[in-house]
């Protein structure tokens, strides 16, 4: 099945990785579905190719490149409003589970250990250009006190200042708001995300929420929007901007 835009183009894709061999291998496999394959073989390559052409659909960052750390390209693009919420799916080599969570943190929507088949790779990159489709089928805003989820723009806004969320984190966030007083567990969080694996994202729900209290919550050390109910999962306020719902803890 081929992959288009709602445009009726295919998807574009930029593919950022040194192996020669796995770019090869993984570019003609995602043609055959139906993207357009950008492929850089370093961050000067990576850089020269998003002057010199459209924003892409989607991006695949390779952790280890010849002329620079992954993980501070990450934190570059997420830096630029340009880039800012392009779907960005993470590659890597090593084997830390730090690693991982640092890219999360930084701004990754999502990351794949190597060696990895590239139906899984396929997968994962229709998950991401799913979720970051507007839904043509749910009501255009949230509104919870001065917090304001827009779905058509996919934009949160507090007390009207754009709130900096990657695309992942903005899609948790509406799976937590559109689920006002519901307890959600992990488990239930990633089936209504749509395309993760249990394994790979039980711990980066954790590190999302963090980084999506971090720009809604006044004080995130102490949330009124999200909040954690031990041993069973998260929950999102039905009254915000008030005092803090009884039987759960941050």
């Amino acid at each position: 099945m081929n992959l288009a835009t709602t445009s009726g183009m295919s998807s574009k894709l930029l593919l950022i990785d040194d192996d020669t061999r796995l770019t090869s291998m993984v570019g003609d496999y995602l043609r055959g579905a139906g993207f357009d394959i950008e492929i850089a073989n370093s961050l000067s390559q990576a850089r020269q190719a998003l002057q010199g052409s459209a924003v892409p659909d989607a991006m695949i960052l390779d952790l280890m490149l010849p002329d620079g750390d992954g993980l501070d390209y990450c934190r570059e693009l997420r830096g630029h409003a340009v880039t800012r919420r392009v779907p960005l799916l993470m590659l890597t080599a090593r084997g830390e589970p730090m690693d991982r969570i640092l890219g999360l943190e930084l701004g990754a929507d999502d990351y794949l250990p190597k060696p990895f088949e590239p139906r899984e790779l396929l997968a994962r990159l229709k998950a991401l250009l799913r979720r970051a489709a507007p839904d043509q089928n749910s009501a255009d805003v949230l509104q919870f006190g001065r917090l304001e989820i827009d779905l058509a723009a996919r934009m949160a806004r507090l007390a009207g200042q754009a709130c900096d969320l990657t695309s992942h984190q903005f899609d948790l966030l509406v799976v937590l708001a559109q689920n006002p007083g519901r307890v959600l567990s992990r488990d239930k969080i990633m089936d209504s995300l749509k395309g993760h694996p249990l394994e790979a994202f039980d711990r980066s729900i954790d590190v999302h929420i963090s980084r999506i209290r971090s720009v809604i919550e006044d004080d995130p050390k102490n949330p009124r929007r999200v909040l954690t109910v031990r041993g069973a999962g998260y929950v999102f306020a039905r009254k915000q901007d008030l005092e803090p719902e009884p039987g759960v803890a941050v």
